[in-house]
């Protein structure tokens, strides 16, 4: 019988790869944040690949949009860069402390269901410079979650997964393509419309470009919305 696991899902390459790895091994569980983003579409597409793959259990947390102030990812006031050059500068695009409440929802979500695994697609190659995608970010929370709740006090150790945190781009492309990803339905581009189009002027889909390019493939987004770039 499979141990079942958590996975920290949006619609982008990376969660969504991530979902089909732990899917190899694991039953699934997901969880999906909607705190307000404008790239708001990437839900459905985490709700379609949770249905593809018979996750037991998808919840979506609302978490209230006015936490989050000076991101442009939230923040209608201000405009996602584009066409930026992607330095070792920390990004407008950054959300306070996102990935630290996501994690957190995802412990207390585990706890709740004796489940010990917790995935992350969280990158720290080709990723905007966001300091809770690193792995010291990673094995830090897990220490602390572990000294925090009662699962860890009484040593069913919570494990934090991040399968993909030293790859990069193509590489992650690869794997998610051996393992059957449909990159058509993922949605990486931080303000992408109603229908998934994608700017592909934003960090993200540049970052994007990078990896299919180096791989040596189309995006089937491109063909899909037959764009030119």
């Amino acid at each position: 019988m499979k141990e079942s696991a958590i996975v920290l899902l949006s619609g982008g390459i990376d969660s969504v790869t991530t979902l089909y790895y732990a899917n190899q091994q694991y039953e699934l569980y997901a969880l999906t944040f909607d705190y307000g983003q404008k790239h708001k579409y990437e839900l459905e597409l985490a709700k379609y690949h949770t249905r593809h793959l018979n996750a037991k259990e998808h919840l979506i947390v609302t978490i209230q949009s006015e936490i989050f102030k000076k991101t442009a990812l939230v923040d209608k006031n201000l405009k996602v860069p584009e066409n930026r050059t992607i330095d070792d500068e920390i990004p407008i695009t950054y959300v306070p402390a996102r990935n630290l409440l996501f994690l957190s929802y995802g412990v207390a979500f585990a706890e709740s269901r004796d489940i010990k695994h917790i995935f992350i697609g969280a990158n720290a190659l080709d990723y905007s410079g966001y300091p809770d995608c690193r792995p010291e970010f990673i094995s830090s929370f897990e220490k602390t979650a572990n000294l925090g709740t009662k699962m860890g006090v009484l040593g069913n150790t919570l494990k934090i997964h991040a399968p993909l945190i030293n790859k990069k781009k193509f590489e992650i492309i690869k794997l998610g393509l051996e393992l059957g990803v449909d990159y058509s339905l993922t949605s990486s581009c931080y303000q992408a419309d109603s229908q998934g189009k994608p700017c592909l002027k934003c960090d993200s889909c540049q970052i994007r470009i990078k990896g299919f390019k180096e791989l040596g493939i189309e995006d089937p987004l491109i063909k899909k919305f037959n764009l030119l770039f």
